[in-house]
């Protein structure tokens, strides 16, 4: 995988999940209905979406550990609960399990260009 696909794989797979963990709480499967305040949960994805988008390498590395919450999120949803909710964090999974593979792809490459 070169460099270009890797950032673009991040880059669509974190605002994916940015969308997903607003929708989610929102209007898809709110713990509550009208939604909840759990929506906030998609605030820290956006810290690094800037740096991601510009290809930094430095907010890569960052976001990796912040991804890493996500992605245990999904995983004690996924086991937890039911319907829709449940497959929602499948969706959680993926994405994250995504950016983070594209992610190291990412850093992997460039910091390879770089020496």
């Amino acid at each position: 995988m070169n460099a270009r696909v890797a950032h673009l794989a991040a880059c669509v797979a974190l605002a994916g999940l940015i969308l997903l963990c607003f929708a989610w709480e929102v209007w898809l499967a709110p713990l509550r209905p009208g939604g909840s305040w759990i929506a906030l949960k998609a605030l820290p994805l956006l810290a690094p979406l800037p740096g991601v988008l510009r290809g930094r390498v430095y907010t890569f590395r960052w976001a990796l550990l912040l991804i890493l919450a996500y992605l245990a999120e999904g995983v004690v949803r996924a086991w937890c609960d039911t319907s829709a909710s449940a497959l929602l964090a499948g969706l959680e999974i993926g994405l994250a399990a995504a950016f983070f593979a594209a992610a190291i792809a990412y850093v992997r490459c460039a910091t390879r260009l770089r020496n």
